[in-house]
Formats: structure tokens, C-alpha cells, sequence
């Protein structure tokens, strides 16, 4: 079952700031953050030092909807504009297959579905309009 649609923002760096910003502003509860330097080491993709304290994922409560946000891994391009993506949350790994196997026709892959330390199946594309889609199963 698809458990929601949510906004999915991508910081440049100031992920941690933006939290702190939107919690206030929005009155939203910080259900927590967690940065790239809190993975698992990986040897054959060390982490450079500058993405260490960089946002991987955050995750604010409005009400009952929900504002998601990441810092981008240094390097990667950033254009102001077009930092939003959107989340779609399920709480089954067979629902986000079939739903990312119909929104990448036509698409690119940006990361397969895969199992990740926040969701046993994470994925994002890019759909054939543009759109890019982050897709997360959450099984609690």
C-alpha cells in the first residue's frame, strides 16, 4: 500500500540549517536527521571528509504530512529552482517494485531499488517527464 506523497527538498550543504529553519517556521516535528558520516564505512566508496556532516536524511512532521530533505553529496550538480523531488512512502517492498518499474518507463535510473540502512527497499529516477522520484519503503 502506498502510504503517502510528500515533497522531498535537496540542500547544497545546509541541510542542517534548513531543518532548524523549517521546524521553526512550519512548527514541525524533527523525527530525525541523519548525515552521510553516520553510514556503514564502505572501502570501495570512501567518504571525503566534506560530505561527512552533510545531511543524508531528514524527515520533519507537519501535521499529518510530511517534509523530507537531503544535502546533495559534494560534487554533484545543485541548480537553485529545482531542488525538489517527490517521496512516495510505502509499506510494502512488492508495492514499490511495481510503482518503480511503471514510473521508469521511459526514464532513467538514478539509483536502483536497493536496500538501504533507513528502507529495505529504497529507490530514484528520473520519470520520462522529468520528474525525479524517490521511493522508500517503510516497514514500522
Amino acid at each position: 500500500m502506498t502510504l503517502g506523497v510528500h515533497a522531498y527538498i535537496r540542500m547544497n550543504g545546509n541541510g542542517k540549517e534548513a531543518v532548524k529553519f523549517y521546524e521553526d517556521a512550519l512548527q514541525a516535528e524533527n523525527l530525525g536527521v541523519q548525515t552521510y558520516g553516520e553510514l556503514p564505512e564502505n572501502p570501495e566508496f570512501p567518504l571525503p571528509e566534506e560530505a561527512k556532516d552533510r545531511v543524508i536524511h531528514a524527515q520533519l512532521r507537519i501535521n499529518n504530512t510530511f517534509l523530507m530533505l537531503s544535502d546533495i553529496f559534494p560534487g554533484q550538480p545543485y541548480q537553485t529552482g529545482s531542488q525538489v523531488d517527490i517521496a512516495i512512502l510505502f509499506d510494502d517492498v512488492e508495492k514499490s517494485k511495481e510503482v518503480y518499474g511503471k514510473l521508469i518507463e521511459g526514464g532513467e535510473v538514478l539509483m536502483p531499488l536497493q536496500e538501504t540502512p533507513w528502507s529495505p527497499s529504497y529507490g530514484q529516477l528520473k520519470d520520462k517527464f522529468g520528474v525525479i522520484w524517490q521511493l522508500s519503503t517503510n516497514l514500522d
